[in-house]
């Protein structure tokens, strides 16, 4: 976080382009790190049960983030070309404060980590000295430590037969979502007012309004509902809805705007799944890897959307940039309800 604070404040003082593109690339990479490890980390110290809650959870502060930084975009303004040098560097203020956090109360070590390497009795000292006495190592650890089975897992092992559709729906179902969540975030402004919509900012205020009303409905309904139902219905009903603007452009404006905001909202609360549902998805031989492979995917949809929906606004307009969005939508919606499995504890034993 350090490392992604001074990044991020670097950019205040350059102005050479190769730096720059350096600089932006070691920010992406400390982000990835923290995004992928933090959450592998978090799940093994909570209940079993208790963890993909928790994860769920974890989308409220997330959004509440991602909100913070579309209205830093919007509303800092006044410095001439300087301006996205200091929008970007407001993002060294959040990894700061989370740096010194960590360095006064650091993060105990993975006793997972531990265990994999052969380190049974200081994974269990971790574990009794940050949880107590009654604490300690699942049996299955012990087992696999006498077995001495193989210590190293290759990511290949992800596309072996065994793993392939498991995979594949974590990456597709993650890197759909990502490419129209954050490429219609981004650019958002561009396709309002391509929708006759001209006050950008207020629009924005009542997008991202409605993505905070979906993530906090999403984490009520998580556990009340089938991952697989969850996933497959909110794939369907949000390329439907984003489908409709693309089909029908010529709705009345406060129209579009309502069945936008519901979009974002049905979308939102998709987002919910992101954390539990890939680590779901995988046993805990091939969690970390599996997990961080998901998420890897998912980058790759999150920059498609982010770079194409600019080129398909120009070409065929607002128009064009949500139809795109809508086939990939429903096309997480074929693979997830062809491929998806149900991981849900409750759900699973009906």
């Amino acid at each position: 976080m350090y490392i992604l604070a001074a990044f991020s404040l670097l950019h205040l003082i350059t102005a050479n382009f190769s730096l720059t593109f350096i600089l932006r690339i070691g920010i992406g990479l400390m982000i990835a790190v923290d995004y992928t490890v933090g959450n592998a980390l978090l799940t093994e110290w909570l209940p079993k049960g208790e963890d993909s809650k928790r994860q769920s959870h974890l989308l409220i502060y997330w959004t509440i983030g991602f909100i913070l930084s579309y209205l830093a975009g919007s509303f800092i303004t006044g410095f001439d070309s300087y301006t996205w040098q200091i929008i970007l560097a407001t993002s060294a203020v959040p990894a700061l404060v989370t740096a010194i956090f960590r360095s006064l109360f650091p993060l105990p070590a993975s006793p997972g980590w531990l265990a994999s390497k052969g380190k049974i009795k200081t994974a269990n000292k971790v574990i009794r000295k940050h949880m107590g006495r009654k604490w300690r190592l699942p049996a299955r650890f012990m087992k696999r430590n006498k077995k001495k089975t193989p210590r190293n897992i290759s990511w290949a092992i992800l596309f072996s037969k065994q793993y392939l559709r498991r995979t594949l729906v974590g990456g597709i179902f993650y890197a759909c979502q990502a490419f129209s969540f954050f490429g219609i975030s981004i650019f958002l402004p561009i396709l309002l007012q391509s929708m006759n919509i001209t006050s950008g900012n207020i629009s924005g205020i009542i997008y991202n309004g409605g993505m905070f009303i979906g993530v906090l409905i999403g984490t009520w309904i998580f556990n009340k509902v089938s991952r697989r139902f969850y996933l497959i219905s909110n794939f369907l009903i949000s390329g439907l809805l984003i489908g409709i603007l693309a089909i029908v452009p010529n709705l009345n404006s406060i129209l579009k705007l309502g069945i936008f905001t519901l979009f974002a909202i049905i979308l939102s609360a998709g987002l919910i799944l992101d954390y539990p549902y890939p680590t779901e998805l995988f046993d805990l031989k091939v969690r970390a890897t599996g997990v961080g492979t998901c998420i890897t995917i998912s980058r790759i949809g999150a920059a498609a959307g982010t770079f194409l929906l600019p080129v398909l606004t120009n070409v065929g307009g607002a128009s064009l940039a949500m139809l795109v969005c809508a086939i990939v939508l429903l096309f997480a919606f074929i693979v997830c309800l062809i491929w998806a499995p149900e991981t849900s504890p409750q759900f699973m034993k009906k």
